[in-house]
């Protein structure tokens, strides 16, 4: 198919994105064509690692084809897209337990869906353009593709900073966070591929790795442990507001516009995570919360704000953080039961 390469070359199952025009954006059919091949390949002799990598320079996957979301959604057709999610996180899943290894090369965007492809992989590589996000809840949606899971192991409050405000990470911050394992410079990259193809083992990446420079995150831990520890989204915003630092202005804003409903259930989604702390867990409950919020919450409205109409005044359900019950952020989380 045009929006994918899928072949074998030396000990390498290779899979590259093709729509760098799109940011490589997930499509369905992709992402079932490379759930086929991950699963030929997984009883292939002669397949030693599978390689997942991307055309062009500005994205290795910028996320889903949320503007097909909107269409659906807009006129109440919500199946299309809760069908398209749980084939995504099976794939998410099944490329996290997979038995070889899976090498991702991650260059500029990776978001959304494309954290789902690119960072449950055993071996995650990044490079100077690096730039890995979570930032669903400005779409009024909650980070999902198992991003909760990456989120709930990610060092002291950390995850809960970067799955609401959907803070851009850079490779050393994205290595601290736990979505990227090693940094190689972008022109080591052909290189590294060769040797991958060649040997069909992962510990080339190693060789060709260097040390990014120091997270900007890490100077910072202290301050977003310490302002990301209250229950609710309502009571960190009160916090941020109180201090009178560059950083937490910042971090306040950043909350400012995203969903309250999105923003107060990625909260507690993440913190439910960190207690099951499984891939299937997560996935589970994600699943709960998206599969309501496209019906009942804040995604179609924020897709037509953020991508559609572009006028970035989305109406949210909720007028701030503490109008949202917690009743309401509890209904989400809650099993379907006959309805999945």
């Amino acid at each position: 198919m045009t929006d994918l390469s899928i072949r074998t070359e030396g000990r390498a199952g290779r899979i590259t994105l093709t729509r760098p025009k799109a940011l490589n954006a997930m499509t369905h059919a992709m992402g079932l064509e490379i759930e086929r091949a991950l699963e030929a390949w997984e009883t292939d002799a002669d397949v030693a690692l599978v390689l997942i990598d991307a055309a062009g320079d500005r994205a290795f996957c910028a996320g889903g084809d949320i503007a097909a979301i909107h269409a659906e959604g807009a006129r109440g057709d919500y199946a299309p897209t809760r069908t398209f999610w749980r084939d995504e996180y099976r794939l998410n899943a099944r490329i996290r337990t997979y038995p070889k290894p899976v090498v991702t090369l991650l260059q500029g965007y990776t978001m959304g869906g494309g954290v789902g492809l690119g960072c449950h992989a055993s071996a995650r590589v990044v490079c100077e353009s690096s730039r890995i996000a979570m930032p669903e809840c400005g779409i009024g949606l909650v980070p999902d593709a198992g991003g909760s899971l990456i989120l709930a192991r990610a060092p002291g409050r950390l995850g809960e900073y970067l799955g609401t405000t959907g803070h851009r990470m850079g490779p050393a911050c994205a290595i601290l966070a736990g979505f990227a394992d090693r940094f190689v410079p972008q022109d080591a990259w052909p290189d590294l591929v060769a040797r991958l193809v060649e040997t069909g083992d992962p510990a080339a990446i190693a060789d060709a790795a260097t040390d990014p420079d120091e997270s900007p995150l890490t100077p910072l831990r202290g301050r977003i442990d310490t302002l990301f520890a209250a229950p609710r989204l309502s009571r960190i915003a009160d916090v941020l507001v109180a201090d009178d630092t560059g950083f937490a202005a910042e971090t306040a804003a950043a909350l400012a516009r995203i969903s309250p409903l999105s923003g107060e259930l990625a909260l507690a989604l993440i913190r439910t995570v960190r207690g099951l702390d499984t891939i299937e867990g997560a996935l589970e409950h994600e699943y709960r919360c998206t599969h309501r919020l496209i019906e009942t919450g804040d995604l179609i409205e924020g897709i037509r704000a953020q991508v559609i109409d572009k006028d970035r005044t989305p109406r949210w359900r909720h007028d701030s953080f503490a109008a949202v019950p917690e009743a309401e952020i509890a209904s989400y989380l809650a099993p379907l039961g006959t309805r999945a």
